[in-house]
């Protein structure tokens, strides 16, 4: 059976472009469905998913839609609409691959479909957008981003070339997902963060858990690391949490650059998936780039840590809140949960001798966790730096002990 593309976009406008498209991917030995998210017509040839099809996947007339509705609420219709029949055609098996193509309008709607599709699941985006900020069309799914060069109006020397790559792209990613074997077996899946500065701790837990028989995917604490590795966890991929590094969280209470948003550390808890956390990076509020950090931290101890990423030392201050809002998000958990702390520092900065040392600050987050912490939750402080392989093994270990517990309860 050959594998099936689907081939999303705006098709009242574009429906030369997704033609072209289409007759290429047919070439390459690949069936395609079409799904028409354009609000004023449809092309002058056949789809599977009419205009009509869409807006009625998302509760809506296509007739008031395309008479009443301003064009930003147009949009955003046809986006859940078209989310809604993706998400079916993947269900049913008839998705092995998708592409779209399309200016700002038609990119809003095609990413945010695509956006709902597991990671893993071949996926890409041709856009006008692609040479800007991207953020808000791939999110944090494994959408690959081709920057149409010229707006998607036609076919033309330019156009053929990047819809061509596109088209050849997508064809061969969808039949070499539909050769993989689906049926394999698979490990366990543990989400892990990791800083530049919670390295040794990261890579020695992640070998003791593979070597029990877990998967690791390791996330780089960047604000959209640690959003990455909640989104799996809700999709259902990710069922055990080894948070090593909760800076993310240090430059949400404090203004750094990299924060992941005031929800961080809450998805495993909420949906009672075991977890093993600690304090990784809570020594740095990191800006990126340096001109980013405001003028009233310069008088800080500040740290080059590359020539993208100056780091400061958070203080007593900020590290207090930061260890009640940890055990404000750990006292939500309802399932296992077990907070490590290091006490001889959080990262390889802030250990003896180090420029971001201070024993002070270490005290007021440690002060800040038991203030507010029930005692329901688990706390091990061990006499070690962060990095030490005695720490990172017994967090691995009591991950492993969490997740048996787990999985014998559900």
């Amino acid at each position: 059976m050959p594998p099936t593309v689907v081939l999303l976009g705006t098709l009242d406008t574009k429906g030369v472009d997704y033609a072209f498209m289409r007759d290429r991917i047919a070439e390459a030995g690949c069936d395609v469905v079409m799904i028409n998210a354009g609000v004023l017509g449809d092309p002058d040839y056949p789809v599977e998913f009419t205009r009509q099809d869409v807006a009625a996947a998302a509760g809506a007339d296509i007739g008031e839609l395309s008479t009443t509705a301003g064009r930003g609420s147009a949009v955003t219709t046809m986006a859940r609409g078209a989310a809604e029949i993706v998400k079916a055609l993947y269900r049913e098996g008839r998705l092995d691959g998708i592409l779209g193509a399309g200016g700002s309008g038609g990119s809003s709607i095609i990413s945010h479909a695509l956006q709902h599709l597991p990671i893993g699941v071949p996926k890409m985006l041709v856009s006008t957008m692609g040479a800007s900020d991207t953020r808000p069309y791939v999110g944090t799914s494994d959408i690959a981003l081709m920057y149409s060069v010229v707006d998607v109006a036609g076919i033309n020397a330019i156009s053929r070339r990047i819809l061509g790559n596109a088209s050849a792209a997508i064809a061969a990613m969808a039949a070499a997902y539909r050769s993989a074997a689906r049926d394999e077996p698979e490990r366990p899946l543990v989400g892990a963060t990791m800083y530049g500065t919670t390295t040794p701790c990261v890579e020695q837990a992640r070998t003791w858990l593979e070597e029990a028989g877990y998967d690791v995917l390791v996330f780089h604490a960047t604000g959209t690391g640690g959003r990455s590795m909640e989104a799996l966890m809700e999709s259902g991929h990710i069922t055990a949490s080894l948070d090593v590094t909760t800076t993310e969280l240090t430059d949400e209470v404090a203004g750094g650059s990299l924060s992941a948003g005031p929800d961080r550390l809450e998805t495993a808890g909420r949906l009672g998936l075991p977890q093993v956390v600690s304090l990784g990076g809570t020594d740095q509020i990191t800006f990126t780039p340096p001109d980013a950090m405001p003028r009233s931290f310069r008088g800080r101890t500040l740290y080059e840590h590359n020539p993208a990423v100056t780091l400061v030392r958070s203080n007593a201050e900020e590290c207090e809140r930061l260890g009640r809002l940890i055990a404000e998000k750990l006292n939500r958990a309802t399932g296992p949960a077990t907070l490590f702390v290091p006490l001889r520092g959080a990262s390889m900065y802030a250990v003896a001798g180090a420029i971001f040392h201070d024993p002070d600050a270490d005290r007021a987050l440690l002060a800040g966790v038991k203030a507010v912490l029930d005692p329901s939750v688990e706390v091990v402080e061990m006499d070690t730096d962060i990095n030490d392989p005695a720490f990172a093994t017994a967090m691995a270990r009591r991950l492993d002990e969490h997740y048996r517990e787990w999985l014998g309860g559900t």
